[in-house]
């Protein structure tokens, strides 16, 4: 009868790929946007899916390997379909933090917004892009968002 070992290696998960990018990208000091700029992605579209709240393309998830050497297998692990959980209490972080007041201050603004001019339905979070932008300002610079989604009309059944 053959034994098994009970050191088995555990599966890498989006997880562990996370943090071996955050750990690359500090002992490189490459920027976000260096690293997108390599891989041939947006600086959004790459640190969402480093993070695990994407998936990558397989070629983008094999030159992000390279680029920040890591094991081969986290290849695989960044394609993977993201399972979309966070934490919904909110956030500490002051920037974080900042974004869920403009969404619990202008989101019912933005929602009547978009309907009035689009009609019932919602702006995807899935068809997506953004942007973020530096603008020089003599009273401080200014921080510039900008997003795209496209338009899903609520279907009636």
């Amino acid at each position: 009868m053959a034994m098994t070992s009970p050191f088995v290696e555990p599966m890498m998960g989006k997880d562990d790929v996370a943090l071996m990018i955050l750990q690359k990208k500090k002992q490189s000091g490459m920027t976000w946007e260096a690293i997108a700029d390599a891989i041939g992605l947006s600086p959004v579209f790459t640190h969402s899916a480093a993070m695990g709240m994407n998936s990558m393309p397989p070629e983008k998830a094999d030159a992000l390997v390279k680029l920040m050497a890591l094991p081969q297998e986290a290849a695989s692990v960044l394609t993977e379909p993201p399972t979309k959980v966070w934490d919904q209490t909110v956030p500490t972080d002051p920037c974080i933090y900042r974004l869920y007041e403009i969404v619990g201050v202008y989101g019912p603004t933005i929602k009547a917004l978009i309907q009035e001019k689009f009609g019932d339905g919602i702006m995807s979070a899935i068809d997506f892009d953004m942007t973020i932008t530096k603008v020089e300002n003599p009273k401080g610079d200014r921080v510039k968002v900008e997003m795209s989604g496209k338009f899903l009309k609520y279907a009636n059944w």
